[in-house]
């Protein structure tokens, strides 16, 4: 058996694609009270995930991280720095990183269907996410767990219209360029 692997600095140039897509879409914002606004960012995060897989997607969501813990204004709203990981939105931060790899291994280097991409943007990109950053929210705020759980059902139209987009977008660039994900894979030689 060999490997079919990608050399490296192609691996490097679909990482910063994906980090650059994660901070594009945070332009896309709508600010809610609380602290926590909706973002166009969980898109991109799902996104990476299908079509990075659970490898190269949290190397992407380390690197719009890295650029924020510098300062540079690359999440919602044009924020940065260090105190982001230290305010209410630092557990969907997180949430990033583990929804990611979930989402990666849900759709796994299996045939790519719009169920099976649909079922790993949910869990991993709105179930995943939100089991960090609710009980953050709520340290960082001082809310009991319940209610800002309660309070975070506002996100989840928004985060459910982001899921099928995602399901659709991937599975749509799948049929049209189904090198994108490629993965390391083992053949028979």
């Amino acid at each position: 058996m060999t490997t079919n692997a990608r050399p490296w600095g192609a691996d490097a140039a679909r990482i910063a694609v994906f980090a650059a897509l994660i901070i594009a879409l945070g332009l896309v914002i709508v600010p809610l009270p609380g602290g926590v606004p909706i973002t166009g960012q969980t898109l991109g995060v799902m996104l990476a995930g299908l079509i990075l897989g659970p490898r190269l997607a949290p190397l992407a969501v380390l690197a719009v991280l890295a650029l924020a813990a510098a300062g540079l204004p690359v999440l919602a709203g044009g924020r940065g720095g260090l105190g982001v990981f230290v305010g209410p939105s630092a557990g969907y931060l997180l949430g990033w990183l583990a929804g990611v790899v979930v989402i990666g291994l849900i759709l796994g280097t299996r045939r790519i269907t719009w169920w099976r991409a649909g079922v790993a943007a949910m869990v991993g990109g709105i179930g995943v996410v939100y089991l960090f950053g609710i009980p953050v929210q709520a340290l960082v705020t001082g809310v009991p767990l319940a209610p800002t759980a309660l309070s975070s059902l506002v996100f989840l139209p928004g985060d459910l219209i982001k899921a099928v987009a995602a399901t659709v977008l991937c599975v749509a660039l799948q049929r049209a360029y189904p090198r994108a994900f490629a993965r390391t894979a083992l053949r028979v030689a």
